[in-house]
């Protein structure tokens, strides 16, 4: 039962980091010509929030205690203010190759954080998996910036931000959201987002003349909403229950070769041995995190060599 779970989180890791990986180019396409960061940043904590609740009508009550309403107010801090904002704005100011590049970091952070924190081990399994996956989205990003990404510093810290704070949510609340249902979870979660992030908005949202979007923007905001974070934040809690944070945030590596992929597909790109590569890499590194020993395996070891010592 426990390998089917896992099994269920993986294919729920998978399916969010495809769809969130077409999020870069096609938030890239409206921001911040179009639509300005904070009103984004609020668009989809709000549409998201309305979503979670509608179909909490729908499903299994679950009764949350006042701590754990709490604590869900600061999970949404790190897991989804800071992180979305600071991505949002960060993308604003720098191109999405840097940005990608940014969040090739993810894995390295999340494991220094899970070891500090969670006391998850970093074994040189773990380590040189992290180092296969990224240098296997790095030749894919790498080899399509055709020397001109258009970055910021000042755009990059803010992506930066953005990894760290998703990496300090995957290790302090696993523990938190194995208790309840994605659909529970993240109704929370997102209705103190939207509540926190109103404020940075308000000018933003004052000042946009929605009658000016047309059909095409609309449908954009619509895949960022609805699928690039109510589907995806709905399908993560899935893999937080079964897998180790470090593995969960391994899956950032395939949201380049998703891209890459989709581009292809609708001829704007063309197939070619870097992706191949980058994908094997990438799978690989990802299969290697998976096999490293956890903490649990590590600890019955030592105590099997206890006994028969």
């Amino acid at each position: 039962m426990a390998e089917l779970n896992k099994k269920h989180g993986h294919l729920a890791l998978f399916t969010s980091s495809i769809v969130f990986g077409l999020n870069i180019p096609i938030a890239r396409t409206i921001i911040p010509d179009t639509v300005d960061p904070f009103l984004m940043t609020f668009l989809r904590m709000f549409g998201a929030a309305a979503l979670f609740w509608t179909v909490s009508l729908f499903t299994k009550k679950e009764f949350v205690p006042r701590k754990d309403i709490l604590l869900f107010f600061s999970s949404a801090v790190f897991a989804i203010v800071i992180n979305q904002a600071s991505f949002i704005v960060g993308l604003s100011k720098t191109s999405p190759i840097d940005a990608s590049l940014v969040v090739t970091l993810s894995p390295v952070i999340t494991m220094l954080l899970a070891a500090i924190f969670i006391k998850e081990p970093v074994t040189p399994v773990k380590t040189l998996g992290i180092l296969i996956g990224a240098s296997g989205a790095l030749v894919l990003i790498l080899s399509s910036s055709h020397n001109e990404s258009g970055g910021s510093l000042a755009g990059n810290l803010f992506v930066l931000l953005s990894v760290t704070s998703y990496a300090l949510y995957l290790t302090l609340f696993k523990n938190l959201i194995s208790r309840y249902s994605s659909i529970t979870s993240m109704k929370w979660m997102f209705l103190f987002a939207t509540i926190l992030t109103y404020p940075m908005s308000h000018k933003a949202i004052a000042e946009t003349d929605f009658t000016t979007f047309d059909t095409s923007v609309y449908l954009r905001i619509g895949y960022v909403v609805a699928l690039a974070t109510f589907f995806t934040y709905m399908l993560i809690p899935v893999g937080q229950k079964t897998l180790r944070p470090t593995t969960i945030s391994m899956y950032n590596y395939l949201q380049p070769i998703a891209a890459s992929f989709v581009a292809v597909a609708i001829g704007m790109d063309r197939f070619g041995w870097n992706k191949i590569i980058s994908t094997v890499l990438v799978f690989t590194g990802v299969y290697m995190v998976t096999q490293s020993k956890s903490c649990v395996q590590l600890n019955k070891e030592k105590a099997l060599r206890k006994k028969i010592l």
